[in-house]
């Protein structure tokens, strides 16, 4: 990806994060990142090509910010860190977090975005799914949990406490005190 698509793109999630999937112009992309409108749709084609690349760039920053939890030798380590990750208080994880609420939302009323989606929530609870088998075969989970299901509840909660966090309804402190509870609740107490 040349370094104007990653401009346009990183407009485009500062763009969604401040005003929401429905309201999205070009004119105001284009506006935020200082370029012609003609220049994003030279690179993107339409309006939903630009939030399907969008949506793509929101997942690559994710995987970046969370990849220092696989770091750690210790899977169930692994686990918390990575899901923690996901509900902090820094302007990247932030934004990540609206824009992906935001693109979640429209995609009630979007196929197209609805099929991407659904492929972006798959890959990311079958990544958690094998960290919690390698934490199941070093004895540091619970081995008679289903990780799959394990990790789709964890991942679906992580939204939604982040939904709460970001609309003010618990402060982020709770919001990753309630989340390592629930970890600890799925996985069994940590040996």
């Amino acid at each position: 990806m040349s370094d104007r698509q990653t401009m346009i793109l990183a407009a485009t999630i500062r763009v969604v994060a401040q005003s929401g999937v429905r309201g999205l112009r070009i004119e105001k992309i284009a506006a935020e990142a200082g370029i012609s409108t003609a220049l994003i749709y030279y690179h993107f084609g339409s309006r939903a090509g630009l939030i399907r690349r969008a949506l793509e760039y929101i997942n690559d920053r994710a995987a970046r910010y969370t990849e220092q939890a696989s770091a750690s030798p210790n899977p169930r380590a692994q686990i918390e860190q990575m899901l923690l990750l996901e509900i902090q208080g820094t302007p990247t994880v932030r934004e990540n977090s609206i824009a992906w609420g935001e693109l979640r939302a429209s995609a009630v009323f979007d196929d197209e975005l609805r099929e991407q989606l659904r492929d972006a929530t798959e890959a990311w609870s079958s990544d958690l799914e094998n960290a919690i088998r390698m934490a199941q075969d070093g004895e540091l989970a619970d081995p008679t949990i289903d990780p799959a299901a394990a990790a789709e509840r964890l991942t679906a909660l992580v939204e939604g406490l982040s939904e709460r966090w970001l609309s003010g309804s618990i402060t982020l402190e709770r919001a990753q005190h309630l989340l390592a509870g629930a970890i600890t609740a799925e996985l069994g107490a940590s040996r």
